[in-house]
């Protein structure tokens, strides 16, 4: 048996105790695991990978740490909405990686240049990319007819070897030498603010994936050429913020909040529109909440990540129950809405013989805190509830500082 053999046999087992086991004679266990454990990631993670022969895979943490298919996607269509077909005639991907992103943009060009310090990853992308691509041969300079033309480079200095581009990615590392997170600007390798003006001299484009804890206003203080922010989120979870420059941007930059692998709405608004909508989006006056709104919103990461919830006061015709909550309600259902929709099915304040009455025979809720004093793991004790089930309960304030409690129900 081969390795080969050995991967397709076992390929859904338990790599844990298949490590444990005594493998057949010419196979190599170590290599094989590898391959078997990034499969079974790449199945949640890269459908596409995890269906397409041959693919070879690298340790575990490269690929927990590698972009989702969803978000490749993502940039993949931002692209195609910035460049017409006759203009995209090459692009660089100047911190190659596992070559999620660079799979995914590369198709769109003529030429695509992966351009990686790690030797190993680049031979990784070199015996990869012709496989996904759906082009034969070795992964060199060769360009199957109608094909993309793929070039492999080990850099350590990525932009000694960058050529005139239509478009250049970035995802820098957001580790330091120890290993340790960094989320700034300046603390990423390569360092951005360094090479900013040379990357918007040598490319229509640029693109660049940076971490979601970062201040998108600071960042955007920093960075030159800023046209586009896209902040980018997987079933509610706030993945990566993008920025998209070119030589010349003048004014407010647009920013789109998308909320991938659900119906929400994309959110396109400006900085301008956002510190305009924060002064007249209107707060509901406590005592109307009890007896006129039927539907409860929450928006979704990318909006709060964004600062721009008040901007839907007016596109969805909502109001807030707080200034400081980020949520809000309305008498009708908003399909789209984006960000996760409730019925509200009942309100209570915090009096203790009130809110006996209200939680009654209930055992288990999912819970929220909005602008509340308790955490949820505390105030879930004193609710005696446990997790789960289909009742949601939020905890919040009201206009008028006091607090509450709304029961909802998915409509």
């Amino acid at each position: 048996m081969n390795n080969d053999e050995f991967i397709r046999a076992h390929r859904e087992d338990d790599v844990r105790r298949l490590a444990l086991t005594r493998p057949p004679e010419g196979v190599d266990l170590h290599w094989c695991l590898q391959q078997i454990e990034g499969w079974q990631l790449a199945r949640q993670k890269l459908p596409t990978w995890a269906t397409t022969p041959g693919l070879h895979y690298p340790p575990r943490l490269s690929m927990e740490q590698c972009s989702s298919e969803a978000t490749a996607q993502y940039k993949r269509s931002v692209a195609e909405r910035l460049l017409e077909p006759h203009e995209r005639q090459s692009m660089t991907d100047l911190t190659g990686g596992l070559g999620i992103d660079f799979s995914y943009l590369a198709p769109l060009f003529r030429e695509a240049t992966y351009v990686e310090k790690m030797p190993h990853l680049v031979d990784l992308a070199r015996h990869n990319m012709p496989l996904l691509l759906g082009q034969k041969g070795n992964g060199t300079d060769e360009k199957p007819g109608g094909a993309t033309r793929l070039r492999f480079v080990v850099a350590n200095e990525a932009v000694a070897h960058m050529d005139a581009s239509s478009l250049i990615f970035l995802d820098p590392a957001r580790r330091d030498e120890s290993g340790r997170k960094t989320v700034g600007i300046a603390d990423c390798t390569p360092n951005l603010l360094d090479l900013q003006d040379v990357l918007l001299a040598s490319s229509r484009w640029v693109m660049v994936k940076l971490s979601p804890m970062l201040d998108i206003t600071e960042a955007l203080r920093q960075l030159h050429g800023v046209r586009e922010v896209h902040v980018v989120s997987l079933q509610g979870e706030c993945k990566e913020l993008l920025f998209v420059a070119s030589a010349g941007a003048q004014g407010s930059p647009t920013i789109h909040c998308v909320n991938l692998g659900t119906d929400d709405d994309t959110l396109v608004t400006t900085l301008a529109e956002r510190e305009k909508k924060a002064a007249t989006c209107a707060t509901l006056p406590s005592d109307l909440l009890a007896a006129a709104p039927h539907y409860l919103y929450e928006p979704n990461a990318s909006i709060l990540k964004a600062g721009v919830q008040d901007t839907l006061c007016e596109r969805y015709g909502v109001g807030k129950l707080h200034p400081a909550s980020n949520l809000f309600v309305a008498d009708n259902l908003v399909p789209h809405f984006p960000g996760r929709r409730f019925r509200i099915t009942g309100l209570s304040d915090f009096g203790k013989r009130n809110l006996r009455h209200f939680i009654g025979d209930l055992r288990q809720a999912n819970l929220t805190v909005r602008n509340f004093p308790t955490p949820v793991a505390q105030l879930r004790r004193q609710l005696k509830l446990a997790e789960g089930g289909d009742t949601y309960l939020f905890a919040t304030t009201l206009a008028d500082g006091s607090h509450a409690l709304i029961r909802c129900q998915k409509p």
